[in-house]
């Protein structure tokens, strides 16, 4: 009894506060399914780590221990990236190559967020914190250990809750830069064969390319297109499978309920979490808004209009952009099928922003 007394007099206002941010985590998972693999393990493990004296985190906690030996490791986030490979079919954008560059486009909202980040933190903690932007959870986790960031647990959970609410946060921001015009433009889909031979050379080269131009992305690039190559191969379908399914699931699971560690009452409602919350949303915001932008500024000199709302699924949240817009199209035109293109945009912003932490690290590390 004594001891229930004790716990119960350890529970502070803060606490009570991430037990509120953690339902919403898992009300959101649940009522609204959004990214419910990842929100649901990163609200219940918000509660856990914020019970009084909980013996999830400290020195024999299984959380804490799963934090040193998967995400201080990096083993999480490139394992992850392998099942994300094995998700993403390349075809759409090898048979229109002209996609990729939406994808570098869309990376605008990482390099103003350093400019902007840097005036509040140190360069290398400004660096990691930008490339929350690209929705990109694992190349942040691998950025900021590798920079050695302070403020690692508030960008990993500022990447993965914006990428997760990226059904909410995208289309007011493409409303605001687009006329319901340009928004119901159609675009023709021209169902290229790509051959076996190019979807395998594909990832090879990438790597290849990307290990010259940046070459801390390797790993990054290289667990990414190795998934890639399972899929493509013709010779490894089970093992894609599996990739795709079982070890995607698991280890986002893990990761969800993992980053929690660092969503502790003491360490996460401070003003710096929050600068770097709003830093990321800004970043993010401009990412879509560099993407939307930059499809407009093109159809100034095509006699074939792009719909820009395509733009904007040049992140690297891999596939929730590509459905939002292909959703938002459909709602102002249920003829309109913009679901191709939008993938299409949406893998190159996936290399994109796996290169474009590749090369913050070249510069930073």
């Amino acid at each position: 009894m004594e001891s229930i007394l004790t716990n119960l007099a350890g529970i502070s206002w803060q606490m009570i506060v991430m037990w509120i941010i953690g339902g919403v985590l898992i009300y959101l998972a649940i009522k609204k399914d959004m990214e419910p693999t990842l929100l649901l393990p990163m609200g219940f493990g918000a509660i856990m780590v914020n019970l009084p004296f909980s013996g999830a985190v400290g020195e024999s906690g299984v959380l804490t221990t799963l934090f040193e030996s998967g995400i201080s490791t990096e083993l999480f986030p490139l394992i992850l990236f392998i099942g994300i490979g094995a998700m993403i079919d390349f075809g759409p954008l090898l048979s229109n190559p002209k996609l990729m560059i939406f994808g570098a486009a869309a990376q605008f909202g990482i390099f103003l967020t350093l400019c902007t980040a840097s005036m509040f933190f140190d360069l290398k903690d400004a660096a990691s914190i930008a490339v929350i932007g690209a929705a990109d959870g694992p190349t942040s986790i691998v950025v900021a250990n590798k920079l050695q960031s302070n403020y690692l647990g508030a960008i990993m959970v500022a990447a993965y809750s914006y990428m997760a609410l990226v059904p909410i946060i995208q289309p007011p921001v493409i409303k605001l830069l687009t006329t319901k015009k340009e928004r119901m433009i159609r675009m023709e889909y021209k169902d290229a064969t790509v051959s076996q031979t190019t979807k395998i050379l594909f990832p090879i080269i990438i790597t290849v390319i990307a290990g010259l131009v940046a070459p801390e992305s390797v790993s990054l690039i290289g667990f990414l297109m190795f998934g890639n190559l399972i899929r493509e191969c013709g010779v490894l379908n089970s093992l894609s499978e599996t990739a795709q399914k079982v070890l995607a699931n698991l280890v986002t699971i893990f990761l969800g309920i993992t980053i929690a560690t660092k969503m502790q009452a003491d360490q996460f409602l401070q003003v710096d979490t929050l600068l770097i919350m709003g830093l990321g949303l800004f970043a993010f915001i401009f990412d879509t808004a560099g993407g939307v932008l930059f499809a407009k500024l093109l159809n100034l000199f095509m006699k074939k209009k792009i719909n820009p709302m395509i733009g904007a699924a040049g992140i690297s949240a891999f596939p929730m952009s590509g459905r939002t817009v292909h959703k938002m199209a459909l709602k102002e035109d249920p003829q309109n099928f913009l679901l191709m293109h939008s993938i299409g945009v949406n893998v190159s912003g996936q290399i994109a922003s796996v290169i474009a932490g590749g090369l913050i690290l070249t510069f930073f590390g």
